[in-house]
């Protein structure tokens, strides 16, 4: 039997989707059809349990849908010919301080805000090639075309 060096078992574990990482912001739930994750300049796909960390670009094919929990508990849903980008999140679990910002560069988006938003409503925008959505609510959706 031959025993992998650690740096080696290191690199494996950290591209592994179901592993979770410190730097992790959330996961894919649901995956609908073609879900990639844009990350340091590589596409991989996105299934059920696909770890999802901050600058990560989420798209979906045509016919396609993805379902994201983040670590706050908001809840995102994206739409067919969907690209979101997680621009940032923070989250102190102890004290549900922090920040989440989204940018929507096209399709659509759903979400019910989490533990950030409800903490500091003006903790959460979504962003689009339009407009700065600021969160007031707990629950909305959003639309931008090609």
């Amino acid at each position: 039997m031959k025993v992998l060096p650690f740096a080696v078992m290191v690199a494996l574990c950290a591209g592994a989707p179901g592993l979770a990482r410190a730097d992790d912001i959330g996961r894919v739930k649901v995956a609908k059809g073609q879900v990639s994750i844009e990350r340091a300049g590589a596409a991989v796909a996105a299934g059920v349990g696909t770890r999802l960390q901050s600058a990560d670009v989420v798209t979906t094919g045509v016919d396609s849908s993805v379902g994201i929990t983040m670590n706050d508990d908001s809840l995102l849903s994206a739409g067919a010919n969907s690209r979101l980008v997680l621009d940032r999140f923070v989250h102190d679990p102890a004290t549900n301080q922090g920040r989440f910002n989204v940018s929507l560069n096209r399709g659509t988006l759903a979400v019910i805000s989490g533990r950030i938003a409800k903490q500091s409503p003006d903790a959460m925008t979504v962003r689009t090639p339009a407009a700065i959505l600021g969160v007031r609510g707990t629950e909305f959706a959003v639309q931008v075309g090609d």
